[in-house]
């Protein structure tokens, strides 16, 4: 993953997977508060980044994020760091 469209189709996809939710319902605007993730779900999704982006990502910091494009922008500024 290099560039900030792959990230953040990504955590769209992961986003899908644990709530349940069509893909294509999920928009960088979609606000995590909308999602009704649990902290799990969190940890979940930055172990998953973690993993496909081979960049520690604090998950205090992830989670002050408000919507899915924040997050992607923050995952995305933690690769060019």
């Amino acid at each position: 993953m290099e560039t900030r469209e792959e990230i953040l189709e990504a955590l769209i996809g992961r986003i899908a997977q644990i709530t349940g939710r069509e893909a294509d319902t999920i928009t960088e605007d979609t606000l995590f508060e909308e999602l009704n993730l649990k902290s799990v779900n969190i940890s979940q999704i930055t172990t998953y980044l973690e993993d496909e982006t081979d960049v520690e990502i604090s998950f205090m910091s992830f989670k002050k994020n408000k919507t899915v494009g924040a997050a992607a922008d923050f995952v995305f500024g933690l690769l060019e760091e």
